[in-house]
């Protein structure tokens, strides 16, 4: 059986280097019959007649939403394997032409779950707000004046959608006997409202997917919800956050914290007031996979494309419906 001709795809060829590291890019290499150049949307033309028999693509960030013209010139292409984790942007062209998109979503899930659970504990315990309280030796005993929180057994936590990385936390959660709602994204769906979440959790965590109806959904009506000395965190999409309601709210709540990893835009604008209240924290986007984690996208889209091969079953395909999922 002949190999299968595969190229990698990328706006930035660093990507490549870096997800498909510590031996993966040659393991593809080594499995296909791989194009010697990462393509680009600006070197595409420049190897467009090289690219008339690739089959498969493999990607990460970076890869864009091809033209019609693009399209054209890859006739026999039949799926891409994405090292990564979000193809909302790019996959429905591909899928309505019966291209098969493969996504790293799942692995990718893993470090913001982690990520998630981590900040959930220490917020629990009233990490966040008692370190920026605890000035000085007065504040400090068995009963401190320094803000405590209510600790790890028998709280609430609200995750706000259902998907991969809200179903990862809940799953890491269990064994600090917390009381978990999930909130789906969709709110036909939902047995708990987002003003019932709100108001009822100490810690609400946000997950939804990045689609356009969920854009400024977390707005001032919810946040003047929060519970004294409540968490928010954002390790979902800032656009998802209305920030001019969030600052409103957190400046007049000094006993509220919120944990930003995402902001829209991204970073915040120089003047903005994100940087300066001082019960926002924010993080520069490193909830996901970085460094160590990313060959683990790069691993499960190679196991992905064996199964594809093979013609057994895969576990990673993106569907329509999965665009949409909460």
């Amino acid at each position: 059986m002949s190999a299968i001709k595969a190229a990698f795809f990328t706006g930035n060829p660093g990507n490549i280097d870096y997800v498909y590291g510590k031996g993966r890019r040659e393991l593809v290499a080594r499995e296909t019959e791989l194009y010697p150049e990462v393509i680009t949307p600006e070197n595409f033309h420049q190897h467009r007649e090289a690219l008339t028999e690739v089959e498969v693509i493999f990607s990460t960030w970076g890869f864009w939403a091809f033209s019609e013209e693009e399209f054209a010139a890859m006739p026999h292409l039949k799926a891409v394997f994405y090292s990564a984790g979000a193809t909302d942007y790019f996959a429905r062209p591909f899928l309505a032409r019966g291209i098969e998109i493969f996504s790293a979503w799942q692995a990718n899930a893993i470090p913001v779950a982690e990520y998630c659970t981590a900040q959930i504990v220490l917020a629990m315990k009233g990490f966040f707000r008692n370190t920026r309280e605890y000035t000085g030796p007065e504040m400090y005993g068995h009963r401190p004046p320094a803000f405590v929180g209510p600790g790890n057994y028998g709280e609430t936590v609200a995750l706000i959608g259902a998907g991969a990385i809200a179903t990862r936390t809940r799953e890491l959660l269990k064994p600090y006997h917390l009381n978990v709602l999930v909130v789906p994204s969709r709110a036909e769906r939902r047995t708990v409202s987002l003003e019932e979440a709100f108001r009822t959790a100490f810690v609400i965590s946000n997950h939804l997917p990045n689609r356009e109806d969920n854009r400024g959904v977390l707005n001032g009506d919810l946040f003047r919800l929060m519970r004294p000395g409540a968490v928010f965190i954002n390790t979902g999409r800032g656009a998802q956050v209305n920030e001019a309601d969030l600052v409103t709210v957190f400046r007049s709540r000094p006993d509220l914290t919120a944990l930003l990893d995402v902001t829209d835009p991204e970073p915040p604008a120089a003047d903005s007031e994100l940087y300066r209240l001082p019960n926002v924290q924010l993080t520069g986007h490193i909830a996901g996979s970085l460094n160590d984690e990313v060959v683990r996208m790069a691993d499960y889209m190679l196991e992905e494309f064996r199964n594809w091969r093979a013609g057994a079953p895969t576990r990673y395909r993106i569907t329509p419906e999965l665009l949409m999922t909460n």
